[in-house]
């Protein structure tokens, strides 16, 4: 499979967010993703697009050395991931996350920020008021006392966000943040993605409703195993490339591409 990308995700600079070298990564010796290589643009809302089971959220743990790599490199802003721990945030997939977990909402935003607090050590004034301004940007600051296990899924993931803006990071990862929540969240984690474009910050961002793409991204790495294409939305987010993608498998792409028609 060929790989389609404009020549500023190929350029693996010091400046770039993440930069990915000819990553592999092999479930019981079975690849799940293989040479991947991509560099993101920073200062972008980049969309991760692919059918299931095609590695987008393995290329985000991989990246974190959440999961083992076979093979390949990556770089957090020209450095190791252990170096640029504090400006890397991420935020996981519901699914996985322990809701029973004795915390509450503020409790979690708090979490954001431990790595200045040190581990073990008690949240002082000034950390909890800044756990509590994560919380208002989401719009949870009246639900802070509310253990999360309590909390509408809508506001589980915006809870989540709270404690990843709490850290203040400058790269974004988050693992399909738009599953199963309601609109007005939706609209609010799109709010807070372009809030944090405007201030310079990147998001890589796991996402799976194809007709609102174009709207809430301007960059698109399209994954189906190996890297499809990557680069600006205008330029990668084509018919072509999503029929490259999902093997024209899917009756929805024609509606999209319609779209793409109208954009054109």
């Amino acid at each position: 499979m060929s790989v389609l990308a404009e020549t500023t995700d190929a350029n693996h600079s010091d400046s770039s967010p993440l930069s990915i070298h000819d990553m592999t990564v092999a479930y019981q010796r079975r690849p799940v993703i293989w040479d991947i290589d991509f560099a993101a643009s920073p200062g972008h809302l980049i969309a991760v697009i692919g059918p299931n089971g095609a590695g987008k959220s393995t290329l985000i743990k991989a990246a974190l050395e959440l999961v083992p790599k076979v093979s390949g490199e990556v770089r957090f802003f020209g450095k190791k991931y252990s170096e640029v721990r504090d400006r890397v945030a991420y935020v996981p997939q519901r699914t996985g996350v322990d809701w029973d977990f004795p915390v509450s909402a503020l409790d979690v935003a708090a979490m954001g920020l431990y790595r200045r607090i040190g581990w073990c050590m008690p949240v002082s004034k000034k950390y909890r008021e800044r756990a509590m301004e994560a919380l208002e940007r989401v719009g949870m600051e009246n639900f802070a006392r509310r253990q999360i296990r309590q909390l509408s899924g809508g506001q589980q993931q915006r809870v989540f966000l709270a404690r990843a803006l709490a850290q203040d990071a400058d790269l974004f990862l988050m693992d399909e943040p738009f599953a199963g929540v309601d609109a007005s969240t939706e609209r609010a984690i799109v709010a807070i993605l372009h809030g944090l474009r405007s201030e310079g910050k990147t998001a890589l961002v796991v996402h799976h409703d194809l007709q609102t793409v174009t709207e809430y991204f301007d960059h698109v790495l399209l994954l189906n195993m190996r890297l499809v294409a990557a680069g600006r939305t205008e330029s990668v987010f084509t018919t072509e490339n999503l029929r490259r993608t999902f093997g024209g498998k899917l009756s929805l792409l024609d509606q999209v591409g319609a779209r793409i028609a109208e954009r054109d």
